[in-house]
């Protein structure tokens, strides 16, 4: 895709987004829709320019499943985990390919082609090197790496996660980083290789040297965390597993359960490396390797921001830290979009993930909304009787995508005024409806009575039990009495007021995640609702 030419509009920007990767798009989509000013500022000559180099060995762990038996398109989001939002069925990702892990320069052209069909404003060739507000209260001042500089009120960072985060070890410097080293398995034949990190680009690695490599080694202090049993997505996949085989059938390969405490160059090449093992008492064994990788994953760069208006950071300094609103704590108008959103509630939901933060991207676009415009959160009136609510809820918690994907962090919410119609609002931050910015004055919604959220949930031990264990009980299928311990994905739904949780009730799990049994669902739920109003 060939980059226009950049040109400068001197007059100040609303908003002003630095990134076009899935989250800068989408969100200058709604930028675009909702009739802002607005400019997108990209590091490269066409959108989605990480996923040019990541991951290393070219191959997706996002799902993608154009055959799902159903037309319903809300419903296809849930095995669609690499579209981003836009409202057209033309502009998914699953007309680009069949494959389930699909080709990252697949992922790329359909980026350009969302660019292209949006008709966005984005200044491609335009890297941020200066994030600065002079004044206190007032604009933002960006400047591009030619030199040319924008100002807005408002800026979101959707430049994802685009630093290498490097362990602070002795000798770490001799390590070759994920993003550079060879990829080509012949490189490494022979050689003994310790592999640094435990997630799924150190055994991306790993699985891809299996063949050549004399001996692989992959390292880290923590506990390996399977996604299949966790259910976070960033956990290992079992995509990327095969390399455990290797290992417990003892074929040379091992994982090390234990800190790195030095990395040493030897004279005649090759490096030792002391280890202290978690599992072993703390005992401390030097092994020698050939190569020494660091696959240990990215960081927030912070490198543009200027003294006064740099975020505050937390998790190894990796990411900005927010606000329920998704904006720095310390640093107001400082808003952060995509993978950066994960801080709130990391290792936890999907919001690291295309098919996690598009959910999260379009609840920043109606708080920036509300926030700038005084517009409403979107809303339908209900009636306030107890099967009109559970009828609403049962439609949505059968058919949502966002509350699918972004389980206990995206929720429905209910705004039950202690008289008139209800007010039902979709796909709401849990933290932000619980905050209390939802009912702010000029919004026209409720700002007295309950709060009803409404969330997709796991049990709070599901990751605690093997699932495939058949000695583990399992409650009944549609046993409403046992919904409390169900330990699969169900809907929860949660009675508060002034941000205090009053009820709270379980919708009973299902199979095939069908959640409309007239005893087994609906009628436990209009029972509670029944309460719940009288609250």
């Amino acid at each position: 895709m060939t980059a226009p030419t950049t040109v400068v509009d001197e007059t100040a920007y609303t908003h002003l987004v630095i990134g076009a990767g899935p989250a800068g798009l989408q969100l200058a989509r709604h930028l675009h829709e909702a009739g802002h000013r607005y400019s997108v500022l990209e590091a490269a000559d066409a959108p989605g320019a990480f996923f040019a180099t990541f991951p290393r060995h070219r191959t997706l762990i996002s799902i993608n499943k154009p055959h799902t038996g159903t037309h319903d398109p809300e419903l296809n989001l849930r095995m669609d985990w690499n579209s981003i939002l836009s409202g057209d069925p033309k502009l998914l990702f699953t007309h680009y390919t069949e494959r389930y892990f699909p080709p990252a320069d697949e992922l790329r052209r359909y980026l350009a082609d969302y660019a292209r069909a949006c008709d966005l404003r984005i200044d491609y060739n335009s890297r941020v090197v200066r994030i600065e507000r002079p004044e206190p209260d007032g604009e933002f001042v960006v400047t591009a790496e030619d030199g040319s500089v924008r100002r807005a009120e408002v800026v979101i960072v959707a430049a994802g996660l685009s630093a290498s985060y490097i362990p602070p070890i002795p000798g770490i410097e001799h390590a070759e980083q994920y993003a550079t080293m060879p990829v080509d398995p012949a490189d490494f034949t022979d050689q003994r290789v310790l592999i640094l990190g435990k997630g799924n680009s150190a055994f991306e690695t790993a699985d891809n040297l299996i063949e050549q490599a004399a001996v692989i080694h992959v390292a880290g202090p923590d506990g390996l965390r399977l996604a299949w049993k966790t259910h976070y997505v960033g956990h290992l996949r079992a995509v990327n597993n095969n390399f455990l085989d290797t290992y417990q059938l003892k074929s040379q390969n091992a994982i090390l359960d234990g800190t790195v405490l030095d990395i040493t160059p030897q004279p005649g090449g090759g490096y030792l490396v002391r280890f202290s093992f978690v599992r072993a008492d703390e005992v401390v064994k030097a092994l020698y390797y050939d190569r020494v990788l660091c696959c240990t994953g990215f960081r927030l760069d912070a490198a543009p921001f200027a003294e006064d208006c740099t975020p505050s950071l937390v998790i190894k300094d990796r990411f900005a830290e927010l606000t329920s609103a998704y904006e720095s704590v310390n640093v107001p108008g400082l808003y952060f979009a995509g993978t950066l959103m994960q801080q709130r509630d990391f290792k936890k939901a999907t919001t690291g993930f295309i098919h996690g933060f598009r959910y999260t991207v379009r609840a920043l676009s109606r708080i920036l909304d509300q926030r700038g415009n005084g517009r409403a959160w979107p809303h339908r009136m209900l009636p306030a009787s107890p099967g009109s609510l559970a009828d609403a809820v049962i439609e949505r918690v059968n058919r949502s995508s966002a509350l699918w994907q972004q389980f206990s962090v995206m929720a429905d919410v209910i705004l039950l005024p202690a008289g008139g119609e209800a007010q039902y609002l979709e796909e709401v931050p849990v933290a932000y409806a619980l905050d209390g910015r939802l009912a702010e004055p000029g919004t026209g919604l409720a700002t007295d009575g309950l709060l009803i959220a409404v969330t997709l949930e796991y049990g709070p031990d599901h990751d605690k039990v093997d699932p495939l264990d058949v000695t583990v009980k399992r409650t009944a299928q549609d046993d409403a009495a046992a919904a409390h311990d169900a330990a699969y994905l169900h809907p929860v739904v949660r009675v508060h007021r002034d941000g205090i949780k009053l009820a709270e009730h379980h919708l009973a799990e299902n199979l095939e995640n069908h959640w409309n049994g007239e005893a087994s669902h609906r009628a436990p739920l209009v029972a509670f609702f029944e309460k719940a109003v009288t609250l």
